[in-house]
């Protein structure tokens, strides 16, 4: 039976969804191609209509997971009552962010991955969401942001990443729920040291 064209990118755009997912909970090694496609629904036959390889859909699900997770912040960001800087930070280190690895950040969960991988185009793909988060946190920042916001906000996107991935590694609950919190102020003190400094100053009166 001939697929129609709306049915085929529906069926194309499941793939790269499930292999989305498999990604961050797996790797990209560890998870094979049928696989991907029964998670989709479909066969493995379907696959090279869709895809020229493997790494064209590890490309094309790594650029969804991340554009899909820099989306999901920007709007919890948008929607944030009082302190923005803080509802984007407390929500990422979360415990409930942290234990949803396969619908997480796929900075943290396939970051070292794409690093080893020697592809350039998956590196650009990461390069290009790293600067869209850049770009979210300096508006938090500054409504005139410059070279020092764009510091802070590799300091907070950094420490934030190091924080949920060191969280997700320790087997020991009361440890892990400690990275997330001292991960997340720490954030929060790159983002408002004036605040950070004055509490200090009043701790020591």
């Amino acid at each position: 039976m001939k697929v129609s064209k709306e049915q085929a990118e529906k069926n194309r755009q499941e793939v790269i969804a499930s292999a989305a997912r498999l990604f961050r909970d797996r790797g990209f090694d560890g998870i094979g191609l049928s696989e991907v496609m029964q998670a989709a629904g479909l066969t493995h036959g379907g696959f090279y209509k869709n895809f020229d390889s493997k790494e064209d859909l590890v490309r094309q699900a790594a650029e969804r997971a991340l554009s899909r997770g820099r989306a999901r912040w920007t709007h919890e960001v948008a929607g944030a009552r009082g302190d923005a800087l803080a509802s984007f930070v407390r929500g990422y280190l979360s415990p409930e962010h942290r234990d949803r690895v396969a619908d997480g950040c796929a900075f943290v969960a396939l970051g070292a991955d794409a690093a080893r991988r020697g592809d350039a185009r998956l590196r650009e793909i990461f390069e290009a969401e790293a600067r869209g988060y850049l770009d979210l946190l300096d508006g938090i920042l500054s409504a005139e942001p410059g070279e020092v916001t764009r510091d802070a906000s590799i300091a907070i996107l950094s420490t934030m990443v190091g924080g949920l991935l060191m969280a997700r590694l320790m087997q020991d609950p009361a440890l892990s729920a400690r990275f997330l919190r001292a991960a997340a102020d720490a954030a929060l003190a790159l983002g408002h040291p004036a605040e950070d400094g004055a509490r200090a100053a009043g701790a020591a009166s």
